[in-house]
């Protein structure tokens, strides 16, 4: 079984997307919605796959996540964002090829959330872990896109962590839970994963066999800033990501991938 993980606060898309998890998977799942500290105006879908856990006080996206998979029941563990849609089959193809120290994503095209379709923009396929404006950021990698487009399956050194699956094994033994402190409630999630994941011998993988189209940067963007009852510190988090990781990332992981 797949369980499906989706962290959300107050996105009417919630919905749509867990409509296209439904309509696009074709093995054994569990959908975990969890409602972080709100009630929705909206009307939730129901359905015997759909599982909805409603915190009692905004613990932010980490929280949500981690209190998602604390209760799931699958082999394997998913994360989506709440404004996403998916390649049909996707389940299969990702859960089908994860082995059992990887964390996989896929090609990241960008989604309409109003038209609900996948915009006319290049995908995001392969990504280069960089230290930016004092912060770790995935950048696109034309380069590695062409040298290597016919390796569907592939080792990428970063991801955007909308959308990730591992073995729920890879999850207890090596990630744990996602850490807010320090990092605070939002961000830096994909980058603290990947780097337990490096340290414990394992990869970051791409599939190309398949993919899921996230909501466009260009529309209203939620609970970036927290909320008033959990408020993000980003600044604060970016900083103590990059003084936890930086030697590790500068002594271990670049000469590993440009130096070797």
């Amino acid at each position: 079984m797949l369980s499906v993980i989706i962290p959300s606060y107050k996105d009417p898309l919630l919905v749509k997307t867990i409509d296209s998890i439904l309509e696009n998977s074709e093995g054994d799942i569990e959908i975990i919605a969890v409602l972080d500290g709100y009630w929705p105006s909206f009307e939730l879908r129901i359905d015997p796959r759909v599982r909805y856990i409603h915190l009692g006080r905004n613990r932010g996206m980490r929280g949500a996540i981690n209190a998602g998979i604390s209760v799931s029941r699958g082999e394997f563990i998913m994360r989506t964002d709440e404004h996403c849609m998916f390649a049909k089959g996707f389940d299969t193809a990702m859960t089908g090829a994860c082995q059992p120290n990887w964390i996989m994503t896929a090609t990241r095209y960008f989604l309409d959330p109003y038209k609900w379709e996948v915009m006319d923009i290049p995908p995001f396929i392969y990504e280069k872990l960089k230290i930016r404006d004092g912060k770790f950021e995935g950048q696109r990698w034309p380069g590695r896109d062409k040298e290597r487009k016919n390796m569907m399956i592939d080792e990428t050194m970063s991801m955007q962590g909308s959308v990730w699956v591992m073995p729920r094994k890879w999850w207890d033994e090596v990630i744990g839970e996602l850490q807010t402190e320090g990092y605070g409630p939002l961000i830096q999630d994909s980058h603290e994963m990947v780097f337990k994941t490096w340290q414990a011998g394992g990869k970051l993988m791409l599939n190309k066999n398949t993919w899921f189209a996230h909501k466009h940067y260009s529309f209203t963007r939620t609970h970036q800033q927290g909320t008033p009852e959990n408020p993000a510190n980003n600044e604060a988090g970016y900083k103590y990501s990059l003084n936890k990781w930086k030697d590790y990332y500068e002594k271990v992981i670049i000469p590993k991938w440009f130096q070797s």
